[in-house]
């Protein structure tokens, strides 16, 4: 065998791999459309780094979280999440832009970006990890409803150390179901996921309870049916 049909029959392998990659990301991210993960990328990571340490995490359907909440994380998150393809391409160019301008690289994830992250990757700052991201938001976004991106997002989500899931936060911060989330409380929760290693809900700093005033300003701004249409299914 030359060189060179040796390297022809590498790269045929190497392309057959990545193309069975492909097909295998795509036949999880579907079967995920219809069928609730039993856990995460980062809830695994947490238990790997953490074996002594309990894990709270408890699925709800939509139907069983308080409306307040996906609206107060889309206000605090991703306002122009009904309308984008999973990745905001116009918050990108503006992020972009202000970074040329001298300003500070700001992040510009959306709510289905972050559950791309949440649920197949790992955390960091990567470009490498960045572009993994969005290419499996744009998978999701034309796979899955908005409805269901929301409504497993907020079951993944981190709300604390260990507390994952809007379910497993609410009995942990509130001592009650999700479904009986005020606006209030689910602004307090939606406040903390910037950084919910460090910022709390049950002890909010002055930090927090000034996001927990500007998200529900922005929820009044929103309207309560600003996602009545991606509830409704249209």
């Amino acid at each position: 065998m030359t060189r060179a049909s040796g390297g022809r029959k590498l790269l045929r392998w190497f392309l057959l791999l990545c193309a069975g990659a492909i097909v295998l990301v795509l036949l999880v991210v579907l079967m995920f459309r219809f069928v609730n993960p039993p856990t995460s990328a980062f809830m695994l990571g947490y238990q790997l780094q953490s074996t002594n340490k309990s894990l709270a995490h408890e699925w709800v359907p939509m139907r069983e979280i308080s409306p307040w909440m996906p609206l107060a994380v889309v206000a605090s998150e991703d306002q122009r999440f009904p309308h984008h393809v999973g990745v905001d391409f116009e918050a990108v160019r503006q992020a972009l832009s202000e970074y040329r301008a001298g300003d500070g690289l700001r992040g510009a994830s959306t709510i289905t970006q972050q559950t791309a992250k949440n649920l197949f990757l790992w955390n960091g700052r990567s470009f490498i990890r960045k572009a993994i991201e969005a290419g499996l938001a744009l998978v999701i976004d034309g796979l899955w409803s908005k409805q269901r991106v929301l409504e497993v997002y907020l079951n993944i989500a981190e709300f604390g150390p260990g507390i994952y899931g809007v379910e497993a936060a609410s009995q942990a911060y509130f001592g009650k179901p999700a479904r009986h989330l005020t606006e209030y409380q689910a602004a307090l929760l939606a406040a903390v996921l910037p950084n919910p290693k460090v910022l709390r809900a049950n002890s909010p700093s002055s930090y927090v309870l000034e996001r927990v005033a500007w998200i529900r300003g922005q929820i009044a701004q929103l309207g309560a049916g600003y996602l009545r249409d991606l509830q409704s299914g249209r």
